[in-house]
């Protein structure tokens, strides 16, 4: 598969999907569902230009650190936490980390798919009951982007259907989202970038970026990152790529 992939003769999207199954992700486990990189970082602009590296994410930095502001946080976590760790788990049993939550769990899989069933309702018994609050859902992608780079905590990666499902980006049965706070903002489908002109078109120029020549010579560095040998140890630690 690998020599397949250097060769071109399989898409970026085939190998991604055929790594997540060998690394025993499946679709059929939300803590362990297929993960997929962010891959852009300008969701503002009227038009995609796929032939500017400015337009791409850093793929050699997990998410968390993608904003270069965030690193230092990230940097004093890990020796704060060691620090209260080391205070409340005498016996030495958690390792130090970076990241308090993941880049793929069940819930952030559910954020995600939450107008699609049987996500909407997994969400709602995961949320007792009821829908949570409008501010917290996925309600725009361009948002949802910039919660990432504001936010070192936030540390989600995408799914694969960010690439072939146009569906679950609109509330096709109508579920009541609510409203957000400060702008009164209904939510419903998701609010895409500027460059997309409806779901079908963001998924189009989503996959056309995954097989771009920028995203082909660097795709590797992400590889390594979740399913190679910056996982853990030292490696890990120098690419502040170590989760709870």
């Amino acid at each position: 598969v690998f020599q397949k992939w250097v060769n071109r003769e399989i898409s970026n999207f085939d190998y991604l999907i055929q790594l997540n199954t060998m690394a025993g992700r499946t679709y059929n486990d939300l803590a362990q569902y297929p993960v997929f990189p962010w891959i852009l970082r300008d969701y503002t602009s009227e038009e995609l230009d796929l032939n500017n590296p400015g337009v791409f994410r850093d793929l050699s930095k997990p998410i968390g650190v993608v904003n270069e502001k965030n690193a230092k946080t990230v940097k004093e976590k890990y020796v704060f936490e060691h620090l209260v760790i080391n205070f409340e788990d005498p016996l030495g049993m958690i390792d130090k980390f970076h990241y308090g939550t993941h880049y793929s769990n069940a819930a952030g899989v559910m954020h995600y798919l939450i107008r699609v069933e049987p996500f909407t309702t997994l969400h709602i018994q995961l949320q007792s009951g009821r829908f949570d609050c409008a501010d917290r859902q996925f309600h725009s992608i361009p948002a949802t982007w910039q919660a990432l780079m504001d936010n070192p905590n936030d540390v989600k990666e995408l799914i694969p259907e960010f690439f072939y499902f146009p569906e679950f980006l609109e509330n096709q049965n109508g579920f009541n989202l609510g409203q957000l706070q400060m702008s009164k903002e209904v939510v419903n489908d998701v609010v895409l970038p500027k460059w997309a002109h409806s779901p079908e078109d963001f998924i189009y120029k989503h996959r056309k970026a995954l097989e771009s020549e920028y995203v082909s010579a660097h795709l590797h560095e992400w590889i390594d990152l979740i399913f190679g040998y910056k996982q853990r140890g030292p490696a890990a630690v120098e690419a502040l790529n170590v989760f709870y």
